[in-house]
């Protein structure tokens, strides 16, 4: 069993770990990345909440599991009433939010910094009955790595305590025999979702 915990240098351990699997994300061809995408979503989708209620997503970029088109397709899922909220990358790297809307949606990856409509502030994740989150990968325990900006670091402890908090991954991401370097401070996933596997509840918060 791998236990990164232990490794003499946790900051190199989790460097060359995450070297190694954005590597295999970008070596994927593009129909294996497309076919993936669709399974992650369906079994997303699967996953909201029902009623009004409030979901946090993101825009997935280049290989990052779920493609393009997630923001779309989580709207088009809610219920009337419901509302997705995507993150806006600040300039220390945290997160603020914003309401996701359709009709103003120009290039995808403008949303990072630029969203359209009114911000929200990095509180607004609080609201969210579900937090969709990227991530390089999580272990058996629901510790998450990724990709080394911290940005969702500091912001999933704003969460709602008993709101679902959900990483998207490829293949080979969930390490079930592995530990990951973890702080005191870390909110732990609740799930996350593989395209082989589909979603996997994870025991987010016992540790």
């Amino acid at each position: 069993m791998s236990d990164f915990r232990q490794s003499p240098d946790r900051v190199t351990a989790k460097t060359a770990l995450r070297a190694h699997l954005l590597a295999a994300r970008r070596a994927l061809p593009p129909a294996v990345r497309t076919a993936a995408a669709d399974r992650v979503r369906a079994a997303l989708l699967a996953a909201i909440p029902a009623g009004q209620v409030t979901i946090a997503g993101y825009v997935p970029i280049g290989p990052e599991p779920g493609g393009p088109d997630l923001p779309e397709l989580l709207a088009g899922a809610l219920p009337p009433g419901g509302r997705l909220l995507l993150p806006v990358l600040l300039p220390d790297l945290g997160l603020d939010w914003a309401l996701y809307q359709p009709s103003a949606v120009g290039p995808r990856a403008d949303w990072w910094r630029a969203p359209p409509g009114p911000r929200l502030g990095p509180a607004a994740i609080g609201q969210a009955a579900l937090v969709v989150t990227p991530a390089v990968a999580v272990d058996r325990r629901g510790v998450r790595l990724g990709r080394g900006g911290g940005s969702y670091d500091r912001a999933l402890p704003l969460a709602d305590p008993g709101a679902g908090l959900v990483a998207l991954l490829h293949d080979g991401e969930l390490l079930l025999d592995a530990d990951l370097p973890a702080e005191p401070h870390d909110r732990h996933v609740s799930a996350a979702i593989t395209p082989s596997r589909g979603l996997v509840r994870l025991p987010a918060g016992s540790h």
